[in-house]
């Protein structure tokens, strides 16, 4: 299958516009992808929206494009492989930005807790410990506060995929990764906003997986 013909950045759409030149220094080296575009889904980041793909299907540039690149070009292209069909490389890419303090970098992380990978949430869950701390990672409870429709959206995925896919390892919702990480991220909500943050995690002794 011949690449699909590579038009204006379509990407630039994924981050503030400020980053634009960085964007397109990323996707410089990103390999054409081969597949059409799939669809992307919009939040908000710093009062601007930001449109996010769903997936990505470019093959991964290599380790010398990649090392040609900025500090924070580097994150942006992390960020945007993050979207790979590939769940792997979705992981080993995260891996490279869920720690970041940029506010940009926070839905790619976020988006990734309502998918189905739970080695991924493991990940996020080990490193975004420090959310239960009162004051800690102020921009991702912003960033749930002024998303709140897409932060509902992702907690009832959680359960959804736990429900589906892995109650036979995780018997209670509360042993399984991604409860942690929402309950992680609902402390950062509630320290932004003020007050005790909605859970739609099965309630009480309620294990159906439905909320």
């Amino acid at each position: 299958m011949q690449p699909f013909p590579r038009r204006s950045n379509p990407l630039i759409a994924a981050f503030p516009a400020e980053l634009a030149s960085d964007t397109e220094a990323v996707w410089a080296v990103m390999p054409d992808s081969r597949l059409p575009p799939h669809t992307s889904f919009q939040v908000t980041v710093e009062g601007r929206q930001i449109l996010i793909p769903q997936r990505l299907n470019n093959d991964e540039p290599s380790a010398e494009e990649v090392a040609s690149l900025s500090p924070r070009q580097q994150r942006l292209l992390h960020c945007l492989y993050s979207r790979h069909c590939d769940g792997m490389v979705r992981q080993r890419h995260l891996e490279q930005v869920v720690g970041s303090a940029d506010p940009w970098v926070i839905p790619f992380v976020v988006q990734l807790v309502g998918e189905y990978v739970v080695e991924i949430l493991v990940v996020i869950r080990d490193e975004l410990r420090d959310l239960a701390t009162p004051g800690s990672r102020l921009a991702y409870g912003q960033f749930l506060v002024d998303n709140p429709a897409f932060f509902a959206r992702t907690q009832r995925r959680v359960v959804s995929y736990w429900n589906c896919y892995y109650r036979g390892t995780y018997a209670s919702f509360g042993g399984y990764p991604g409860c942690t990480v929402l309950g992680l991220l609902r402390s950062a909500a509630s320290d932004r906003a003020g007050r005790r943050w909605p859970s739609l995690a099965p309630a009480g002794g309620r294990t159906d997986g439905y909320c």
